[in-house]
This record gives structure tokens, C-alpha cells and sequence, in this order.
């Protein structure tokens, strides 16, 4: 069994006892989160598209924790201008454990 979830701006392909990143949430944690944005849930050959959310449809998760990605480094720069800006960012993240799918 699997499902398709949206969450943060992206699609996650996930089963149960997956654990994946997504982008951070407001759950502190050890929490219980609830997911109802799901595109699809497949179990064997009964596959259900939602238009666009299944109905019914809930993916339930356990925080693990949260952190942040590995730092981007960002260079601007102008030729023969003396001109050189450098700048980084990392990206806060939390750690999901998908505990079961409904649907």
C-alpha cells in the first residue's frame, strides 16, 4: 500500500513505516501529524485519483525531529567591477515516520 501526498509545495510518494524529509512543520517532537492532502492511495490493484484530494483520504505520521540541510552557496559576481557578494542558506527541514495510510 502507498500514497501520494502534498505537502510544503512538493508531491511525496510514501508507505507505511517510511521515513522521509519534508519541509518544516509546526509540530514539536514525538508528535502525531495528520496529512490530508492526498493525490492518490494505491493498495494492490484498487487504485483511487483524487480530483483533486481523495476523499476520506489521510496519511498519519510521527515527528522525528527537526533540522536543517546542507548549506547552498550563493555568488554574485560582476566582471572588472570589483564586485563580489557571497551568500548561503539552509533550509529547515522535519523528519517524518509514516505510521499508516487511510483511503
Amino acid at each position: 500500500m502507498y500514497a501520494v501526498i502534498k505537502t510544503g509545495g512538493k508531491q511525496y510518494r510514501v508507505t507505511p513505516g517510511q521515513v522521509l524529509r519534508v519541509e518544516r512543520l509546526d509540530a514539536a517532537e514525538g508528535d502525531s501529524v495528520e496529512i490530508d492532502d492526498v493525490l492518490l492511495v494505491s493498495d494492490g490493484d484498487d487504485v483511487r485519483v483524487g480530483t483533486p484530494c481523495v476523499e476520506g483520504g489521510r496519511v498519519n505520521a510521527k515527528v522525528r525531529g527537526h533540522g536543517r540541510g546542507r548549506k547552498i552557496e550563493i555568488i554574485k559576481f560582476k566582471r572588472r567591477k570589483h564586485h563580489e557578494k557571497r551568500m548561503g542558506h539552509r533550509q529547515g527541514y522535519t523528519e517524518l515516520e509514516i505510521t499508516d495510510i487511510q483511503g
